[in-house]
């Protein structure tokens, strides 16, 4: 059993304990958090341990795993000072805030010999296996396009400000928004892309905040709310990604083969249906239905037709609990999956390297990069049919 110690007791961190069931290879010693009141708010809840301070914490000699999930601005100070303290790290997106901070804690992680793994792990996930072994075994060919979407709809338009975790945290509306929500969202599709396809080699981008008034007082510190990035891989499939708060919620994958396409409805849903289509059939008979009726009357549906037939994943597994909205992710399969790969003295995919590659490409999504060459880049062997 791996003992794991929070850093961080705040909306997230419910979503880690709820899915914490799932890995009994784990064992929580116990969090900290820098609010006091939350701490004990979220300990007398999950009748967890509370450390005295960071420094009981790092001191705690039988946690080999800290999971910082702190604000995404105190990544890399929190980053820095486990991995100082001889500990393996897994670290919420981003893992700094800059570039340069992000190596600066890869390296350190690096030299001491420590794995240092970035979230999320939706791409640990029973839909990412079963859509990679359908890539494999050729079903679309050689895959050339790929359209990933990562809209959330209009959540400043809601009544996020008493939205609260399962132990009771507000969310934090107000630090989403300044954060943005390409650094907050862009990597549940990245880690599916780099995953399938590898490194990038060129980016171009645009980003830009829409809509100034989501509720809170600072509008001069907000991020953008919409990006879009062409991206280009080593092995030459493009992609474009879209991130925003703004457009209807769409959080689908399409990629385009030589001879298919393939479409996974919901990268927040672990469990995802899949969609396979041969070309020229894109089109579901449901969907030319659909649009005639649009066609004949005049009015648009609230109805998005995913096209080709519905594909069953023929993964094995163990149920696992999952949360029950609105991310569908096994939250803590990145740690478990870090845990295993220590016992068995491998490195992780997601970490050291390939954690350094996603910060970067966030990175530079949210700031709007243009001809974009990154500076990062890992080893990777292309498992799909043609490569």
């Amino acid at each position: 059993m791996t003992k794991i110690a929070f850093v961080g007791t705040g909306f997230v961190a419910d979503y880690y304990m709820t899915t914490l069931e799932n890995h009994p290879d784990l064992q929580l010693a116990g969090v900290w958090d820098r609010d006091s009141a939350r701490l004990a708010q979220f300990c007398s809840f999950h009748k967890v341990r509370a450390y005295a301070d960071m420094q009981a914490l790092l001191d705690d000699t039988d946690v080999r795993i800290v999971v910082n999930l702190t604000n995404p601005e105190s990544h890399y100070e929190v980053n820095k000072a486990c991995l100082e303290a001889g500990k393996h790290v897994y670290c919420e997106k981003p893992l700094a805030m800059r570039l340069d901070d992000a190596e600066a804690v890869a390296q350190l992680a690096a030299e001491r010999g420590l794995t240092l793994c970035c979230a999320p792990a939706n791409a640990l996930s029973k839909a990412h296996d079963a859509f990679a072994d359908l890539l494999s075994k050729g079903h679309i060919g050689r895959p050339r396009l790929v359209y990933a979407e990562m809209e959330d709809g209009p959540v400043f338009r809601a009544d996020w400000q008493n939205w609260r975790s399962r132990s009771g945290a507000h969310w934090p509306g107000a630090e989403e928004f300044k954060i943005g929500c390409t650094l907050e969202h862009a990597g549940y599709a990245l880690s599916w892309l780099v995953d399938l396809f590898g490194p990038v080699v060129h980016l171009s981008a645009s980003s830009a905040l829409c809509f100034p008034d989501k509720g809170v007082d600072d509008r001069e510190a907000l991020a953008p709310d919409f990006s879009v990035g062409l991206i280009t891989f080593r092995n030459g499939v493009r992609a474009r990604l879209t991130c925003g708060l703004a457009a209807p919620r769409d959080r689908s994958l399409t990629v385009l083969g030589d001879s298919g396409s393939l479409i996974l409805r919901d990268l927040w849903d672990d469990n995802s249906p899949i969609h396979l289509s041969a070309p020229g059939n894109e089109r579901s008979l449901l969907e030319r239905a659909l649009n005639f009726i649009e066609h004949r009357f005049g009015r648009t549906l609230p109805v998005r037709v995913l096209p080709g037939r519905r594909v069953t994943s023929e993964q094995a597994g163990r149920k696992r609990t999952l949360p029950s909205y609105p991310s569908q992710i096994d939250f803590m399969g990145g740690i478990a999956e870090q845990a295993a790969a220590l016992k068995e003295g491998r490195t992780p995919f997601f970490s050291g390297k390939v954690a350094l590659h996603l910060t970067e490409l966030v990175l530079a999504l949210n700031a709007g990069e243009n001809d974009y060459k990154p500076k990062t880049g890992f080893e990777f062997s292309p498992r799909w049919s043609g490569a």
